[in-house]
């Protein structure tokens, strides 16, 4: 592992005492998994017990890795997931040591004193911008510092730019973790410009200019995003939307922020507001997609967009299109984005037949159609590359235009293998010099680094710039060609709309097309045959036809976007497909294995292959690692591979100081980075935007850390302390004027385990109740020994409709509690509305397509689907006693919960547990074992309340003989109808 810099040793030492606990906020880039890595090996001991807390899986790996390199191994950092037994976690914290642990476990080993708290050497917190107060993070620090004032808690965060949001961000971190000192290290601070500036790297600076195309979709899209941020400014007038600008809009959390603040009044917005909202996204999408993706996959993107706005996917029209799509701007885009591949030329279509029946290799069969179309043969290579390929429609001439980055990166390449030659002789010895020549290309996703090793894998070196890709292009073109023939034939078989994926249509994914079955063709037939009767019947024209004017209407729908022209084209492809001998996909990947019989096995001589040039290790100076970026791990990548050379191929703040530090801890190696961007585009606009949202986040932080106040913590663990409204409880306003007393046994709650995924068990801990964590059975929450409450969010609550889930626990619910209840919590800052007002809307809509019924009986006056508000009724009347709380954020769960324990006793943990329970050891194991399995054939009798019925009856005879109101009071009003029909199947017969 290379030194610390001064700048390191200097946070270390200001942090590592275990007697005092800090905020570390550090600027990306500057190495804080190797100082977390440090600080986590100076605590490496079987007689300290250091958690850390908030990790993800990858850095979990990532930081027992550079532990392990770091001399850390045994037993190094242990990693306590889901998969550990409880037992197994108890005996793993009494050996100490560095652990690492999931927020959710570390609450529950808490909760039940699995973990010993008071032997807790520290807690390193995780990404301290995300601790709230709903947050499991703040619930472990409170569990923590309740028994455990002498441990030290170390959070670390490197995301300024999420503690500048909302009154005092910085203060609301501190007081949840229970902080008082907090270290802000941004680029500018003085020590670390003192630690990087003594060493700099050679840095070429590359602005590269866009092409004229892309110059005019990229000036389009960004007119689009500017006309869709004024219409929702426009539509949201009383919202306060000053910060958005097209600059802010580049980010991808810009989307986020608007929607965070619509959500209060969600359910008041139009749809076509909502609309505006994704729009942005796509429009952030598509200016990231202009510089990144080749022109092929850009304009396909294109058309996905389009058609995806035109046509929903039953095959109607939308009713909501995107706004943009109607502006000459957008015009601009689709067209232009077209003009990059191709363009079409209508006076040579009649050629494709001609062409159609020459085989590709036929020499001489080309110099006659040569002759036939008047071209003079021009000898030389350039006349065989210039040739059109046989798998092109006629009328398609290619444009392909590669990426000017691709140019450039050619050209930088040939620059650095010129500087090793000069460094390295051919002819004499080699200088002795730091570090290795692999060259390091750093890119910003992975699809990037697949594109540019493709590229460097088929770049043609003697070919003037810009056409260097070309037999790449040429192969992503012929992929486009089958993609865009294979949606032609879907529409022209009539399944469905033309760009709808389906086995045979990858979507330019490189899958290999199948055939449609027998069934799923005569399933097809049947639903055009169907959906020609409705029309006939409808008045429509027989036979598909449209009816007078119903064409004119709907090309005119299409032409808006293009969608008419987008089908017209792939209907074309397809049939210069049908013609040829084979289509252009299948041709395309069988090429490779057309070549190897399948009938034989092939066998390869070791013996006379050089295993050094087939198989053996390349030179340092031969080999070109094409990377994305991926946080604290290109440090580990830096120090690995040492490279003298490194491209960035796009712009990264954070590479550059990871650059920087790796430069300053390498002295003595010269280091030469090549920094590409592209001339005024959002890409240049964005990283100029970062640093300055970075600058002034820092500065905020700072004047805040100089204003703040400090807060003040109670020790609720102190003599007295709890002696407060939690523990005296009222008796009567009627006996004595309201004499109080207080209670002999803490307020408390039991919580079903996994209610810890949620906020609220933290909340309710914070409002001074004591938390019971418990595998529960029935219910969700205990209350009191008569309340039980199942909560549900709105998604839970509708998915737990659907599938009938909440019927049952309702049900169980009313046969072991006299108050079953049912919370239904809404999310803080959000809407507090069941449904949204257009979905009411809809509803309606949608009702009327549902004629009144006829025949005998009363007519259906009102046939509508049933709504979430209908089915709630239909609980409600299923089951009278259950009582439904509505609730508009987890804070006001926990003051509701706090209200109804109210002069009411206290819940028992082992009474909970055991309703409903599965298994009974006190049942004695394998008395009843048959007539158990007897009532497990009964219908409406299941393994969770197989005991219950047990417990209620002493003989399975005693259960038959039973009245139907007497199994309805055991199994339940449902189940108890289906087993007694079942017992008594046939009486009536008999009677």
């Amino acid at each position: 592992m290379p030194p610390l810099l001064p700048f390191h040793k200097h946070i270390l030492e200001r942090i590592h005492d275990p007697l005092t606990s800090d905020l570390i906020i550090l600027a990306r880039g500057l190495g804080l998994r190797r100082t977390i890595c440090t600080l986590m090996k100076i605590y490496d001991s079987p007689q300290s017990l250091v958690l850390l807390v908030n990790a993800s899986q990858e850095e979990e790996a990532a930081i027992g890795e550079e532990l392990g390199q770091m001399g850390c191994r045994k037993p190094g950092l242990r990693i306590v997931g889901y998969e550990m037994g409880k037992k197994d976690r108890q005996d793993l914290y009494k050996q100490g040591g560095l652990m690492s642990i999931t927020s959710r476990i570390l609450v529950v080993d808490m909760l039940q004193s699995d973990i010993p708290i008071e032997l807790i050497t520290g807690i390193i917190v995780l990404h301290a911008e995300k601790v709230t107060a709903l947050s499991l993070e703040a619930f472990i620090v409170r569990l923590f510092r309740e028994k455990n004032r002498a441990g030290f808690l170390k959070a670390f965060s490197d995301q300024p730019e999420h503690i500048t949001s909302g009154l005092s961000p910085l203060k609301a971190i501190m007081k949840e973790l229970q902080l008082r000192t907090v270290h802000i290290y941004p680029r500018f601070h003085e020590e670390i410009k003192q630690s990087l500036e003594r060493r700099r790297a050679d840095v070429i600076e590359l602005y590269q200019p866009m092409t004229e195309a892309m110059s005019e979709i990229h000036g389009a899209i960004v007119m689009c995003m500017s006309t869709t941020l004024s219409e929702l400014k426009r539509s949201n007038a009383t919202l306060d939307l000053d910060d958005f600008n097209v600059e802010n809009s580049y980010f991808r959390s810009f989307d986020a922020i608007v929607r965070r603040q619509l959500d209060p009044v969600w359910h008041k917005v139009g749809a076509q507001t909502k609309q505006l909202v994704g729009d942005l996204a796509t429009l952030r999408r598509l200016l990231t997609y202009l510089l990144t993706y080749d022109p092929l996959a850009f304009h396909a993107y294109c058309e996905t967009i389009i058609a995806s706005n035109t046509v929903s996917i039953a095959g109607a029209a939308r009713q909501h299109q995107s706004p943009w799509l109607l502006t000459d701007a957008a015009n601009i885009v689709f067209k232009t984005a077209k003009a990059r591949c191709y363009t079409n030329n209508p006076s040579a279509k009649g050629k494709g037949k001609a062409r159609a029946v020459i085989d590709v290799d036929d020499e001489d069969a080309w110099a006659a159609l040569d002759e036939m179309q008047g071209n003079a043969a021009q000898p030389g290579p350039s006349k065989a590359k210039s040739r059109r390929k046989a798998w092109m429609p006629a009328d398609m001439d290619p444009v392909l235009e590669e990426l000017p980055k691709w140019s450039l990166l050619a050209e930088v390449l040939l620059e650095i293998e010129g500087e090793i030659l000069r460094t390295n002789p051919s002819n004499g010895p080699p200088k002795p010099t730091l570090g290795s020549n692999t060259v390091l290309i750093m890119t910003s996703s992975t699809r990037t680094s697949t594109l540019i090793s493709d590229f460097l894998a088929s770049m043609d070196a003697d070919a003037n710039p810009g056409t260097q890709g070309r037999e790449m292009m040429e192969r992503k073109l012929r992929l486009y060609l089958w993609w865009k023939g294979k949606l032609g034939e879907r529409k022209k078989d009539g399944r469905g709309p033309f760009w709808m994926p389906d086995k045979s249509a990858d979507a330019l994914g490189g899958g290999e097309g199948g055939g449609v079955s027998e069934a799923m063709k005569k399933k097809d037939a049947a639903v055009r045959e169907r959906g020609a009767s409705r029309r006939r019947v409808r008045g429509g024209a027989p036979g598909g036809v449209p009816a007078a004017g119903e064409s004119t209407k709907r090309k005119e729908k299409e032409t808006v976007v293009g969608e008419s022209e987008m089908r017209e084209e792939a209907e074309t492809i397809a049939e210069f497909l049908a013609t040829q001998p084979a289509s252009a996909a299948d041709a395309f990947f069988t090429s490779n294995s057309s070549s190897m019989p399948s009938d034989a096995t092939q066998f390869i001589d070791l013996t006379t292959l050089d295993f050094d040039e087939e198989f053996g290790l390349l030179a340092p100076e031969q080999t070109v690692v094409v990377r994305a970026y991926a946080d604290d791990g290109d440090d580990l990548v830096l120090a690995e591979l040492q490279p003298r050379f490194i491209v960035m191929f796009e712009p990264s703040q954070d590479f550059v100081r990871r650059v920087e530090v790796y430069r300053s801890s390498h002295p003595g190696l010269g280091v030469r980075v090549y920094f590409m961007i592209y001339q005024t585009s959002c890409e240049e606009h964005k990283y100029l935007a970062g640093i300055r949202r970075e600058k002034d986040s820092f500065e905020r932080l700072i004047r805040e850390r100089g204003s703040m106040l400090l807060p003040i913590y109670e020790d609720r663990t102190a003599v007295g302390a709890g002696i407060g409204e939690a523990v005296i409880k009222t008796i009567s306003s009627r006996l004595g004027g309201g004499q109080k007393e207080l209670s002999t046994q803490p307020s408390q709650v039991i919580v079903d385990m996994r209610e810890f995924r949620s906020t609220l068990p933290s909340l309710l801990h914070a409002s001074r109740l004591l938390v019971i964590p418990a595998t529960l059975t029935v219910g969700d929450y205990i209350i009191t020994p008569d309340i039980c409450v199942e909560r549900k969010s709105i998604p839970d609550l509708i998915q737990s409709f659907n599938s009938g889930r909440l019927y049952t626990q309702c049900e169980w619910m009313s046969v072991h509690y006299k108050q079953p209840m049912l919370l239904i919590e809404f999310e803080e800052h959000k809407s507090f509305s069941l449904e949204a007002f257009a979905e009411v809307k809809n509803y309606a809509k949608a009702s009327s397509k549902y004629p009144p019924k006829k025949g005998p009986g009363p007519p259906d006056q009102e046939r509508q689907i049933p709504t979430i508000q209908h089915k709630l009724v239909l609980l409600t009347l299923s089951f009278p006693r259950v009582r439904i709380i509505w609730s508009s954020s987890p804070f006001a769960t926990a003051e509701i919960f706090n209200d109804l324990k109210l002069n009411n006793p206290e819940p028992d943990p082992s009474q909970a547990i055991a309703i409903g329970a599965e298994g009974d050891p006190e049942a004695g194991a394998g008395v009843n074992a048959a007539a158990e399995e007897l009532l497990r054939t009964l219908p409406g009798i299941t393994a969770k309340n197989v005991k219950h019925v047990m417990n209620k009856v002493n003989s399975v005879r005693e259960l038959c003989e039973m009245n139907r109101e007497g199994v309805q009071s055991i199994l339940g009003v449902e189940p108890g109808n289906a087993c007694w029909d079942f017992m008594h199947r046939g009486e009536g017969k008999r009677t």
